[in-house]
């Protein structure tokens, strides 16, 4: 194979070579590699890369994260919601409410401990449990049979106020007690924190878990003084009412229940 350029007018050889037919084929192969080696370097290796649909780049990636740690996140709120209304209902059927640190507490033991171990150390914890039963009928501990009801319970007026709506059994199961904005709400005995926490309907909300199957509830805050799980004595400041300037939430709905039913606090309470 021959390629020559020639000058029109005096047939003088401008420029010209000469190829066989299987060098031409791969110098032409060499070519085309180089050439689709270059564009893949330059897509692969340089900013030209974010110009291909459906590349991902750096916001892309940034976003899948962020997402991944949304979703993460919004398991656990929902997780925890899940173990919000078991306890509650559980509360409110006169049951004893699950403790979360001892579900955390069993499912590492589970985890780290083998199936030998985790045997003893239940037949360790039923012998405990024998033990502490027995010395409950002997009354060593001084606390067998008691069982006080809800009439020999002291208790503090959750907040300093008026009420505005007494307690109804079947359409207003609570009491409505104004006051103003940032007044303290206080806790009405000894008890633990099973819930804290938002809601849109009732606003900042505290549960306490008392002796006796005695539950409290605080609904319509404007702010939370503490966590689920602390514990906490009568009296002690659990949340805040009211918004400085507006007349919204100047309320407190506070709920008293005995043995999984509503009962009406004004009865034992002097507010």
């Amino acid at each position: 194979m021959r390629f020559s350029l020639t000058e029109e007018q005096t047939n003088q050889d401008l420029f010209s070579f000469s190829r066989t037919r299987t060098r031409f084929v791969l110098e032409a192969l060499l070519t085309a590699v180089l050439v689709i080696a270059a564009i893949f370097a330059i897509i692969a290796y340089t900013p030209v890369r974010t110009l291909v649909p459906g590349y991902p780049d750096a916001n892309s990636h940034r976003a899948a994260i962020q997402t991944a740690l949304r979703v993460d996140s919004l398991q656990t709120v929902v997780l925890r919601w899940e173990l919000y209304s078991n306890n509650l209902l559980r509360i409110v059927e006169g049951q004893e409410p699950v403790k979360i640190d001892s579900l955390i507490k069993q499912a590492e033991l589970q985890k780290n401990v083998s199936g030998e171990e985790l045997k003893h150390l239940q037949a360790q914890d039923s012998l405990l449990r024998a033990m502490v039963l027995e010395q409950e009928q002997f009354e060593l501990t001084g606390k067998k049979g008691r069982n006080l009801s809800i009439e020999g319970f002291h208790f503090f007026a959750p907040l300093k106020g008026v009420v505005s709506q007494g307690y109804t059994a079947v359409t207003h199961p609570w009491l409505d007690i104004m006051a103003p904005s940032n007044s303290v709400v206080m806790a009405a005995l000894d008890g633990s924190v099973v819930y804290s926490g938002w809601s849109d309907a009732d606003r900042y909300t505290v549960v306490l878990q008392h002796a006796d199957n005695i539950i409290t509830i605080y609904r319509h805050n404007q702010k939370v003084l503490v966590r689920t799980g602390d514990k906490v004595v009568a009296g002690a400041s659990i949340a805040l009412i009211g918004d400085a300037g507006t007349s919204a939430g100047e309320y407190l709905q506070f709920e008293l229940w005995h043995k999984g039913e509503a009962v009406d606090p004004a009865k034992y309470i002097k507010f």
